[in-house]
């Protein structure tokens, strides 16, 4: 992972807290024709025709993998809507119930609940565009049902704090952990599936993974010994079926780091 060259200089992260209830419509896109791409672009940056309850909306397109435990395609788009409390009745019939351009092909739509403290962003998010060398980092994991709430104990407690210090030290864009709470379509061609995204904006050149990064900032943390003695066990809890690199299209969500906790940037 890159070294920090760009530390935070605002006095505050922000961190959504289970109080600060954020919902997100997750839309896995398949782009078809050459103008697909461009109509997704346009729509997001009006999403404030979706009331003062929307927060923004983002859209990343496929650059690379980093990691596969599935053999299903790779789809060309994931768009993210934000809003408070619920997602308005209207954005999921445009969205998702009303039937979408045909070059737009609609792979899965979801419904996301933040992981309480454990989606970090600085109060000051103003998207990547001042760090060309981030890309947006997507995981997408599937954690097994027995150990759902164990898993988001983990995020909690300990990898959302150490991703706070990674957030400040400009080291990583922004942390955003999200648990699905309800798949509204999947197309029955998609043959993989997961129930939590994390999203995290990294230099991809010689990225590793995050244990390297997370170890030094859990020794802070955890009395168990760094990121092996927090994830012990991990594999038995989850699995990751994809894990991609992406280019920001539209990065429309300013607000969403306005709301949340704040948390002091010193210590």
């Amino acid at each position: 992972m890159a070294e920090n060259t760009h530390p935070s200089d605002e006095s505050h992260l922000t961190r959504i807290e289970p109080d600060d209830r954020l919902v997100v419509l997750a839309r896995t896109i398949q782009a078809r024709g050459p103008g697909s791409e461009t109509a997704l672009k346009d729509r997001a940056v009006n999403w404030a025709r979706y009331g003062e309850t929307c927060l923004g909306q983002a859209l990343y397109r496929h650059r690379s993998i980093f990691q596969s435990a599935s053999e299903a395609p790779v789809w060309s788009h994931l768009e993210l809507s934000y809003f408070r409390d619920v997602v308005p009745a209207d954005a999921i019939h445009d969205l998702v119930v009303k039937q979408q351009p045909a070059e737009t092909h609609l792979l899965r739509a979801e419904i996301l609940l933040t992981t309480p403290s454990a989606f970090v962003m600085p109060r000051d998010w103003h998207g990547s565009a001042d760090r060309p060398e981030w890309q947006a980092s997507l995981e997408y994991i599937d954690v097994r049902q027995p150990y759902l709430a164990e898993y988001r104990d983990i995020m909690r407690k300990y990898i959302g704090p150490a991703a706070a210090k990674l957030v400040r030290a400009g080291k990583i864009g922004t942390f955003r952990t999200m648990e699905t709470a309800a798949v509204l379509y999947r197309d029955p061609s998609l043959n993989i599936d997961w129930n939590q995204i994390h999203l995290c904006e990294v230099a991809p050149d010689g990225f590793k993974g995050f244990g390297e990064e997370f170890d030094a900032a859990l020794r802070e943390i955890s009395p168990d010994g760094g990121f092996a003695g927090v994830f012990a066990g991990l594999d038995r809890m989850r699995t990751i079926p994809r894990w991609t690199f992406n280019d920001p299209v539209v990065e429309a969500d300013v607000a969403v780091g306005q709301i949340g906790s704040a948390e002091p940037l010193l210590g």
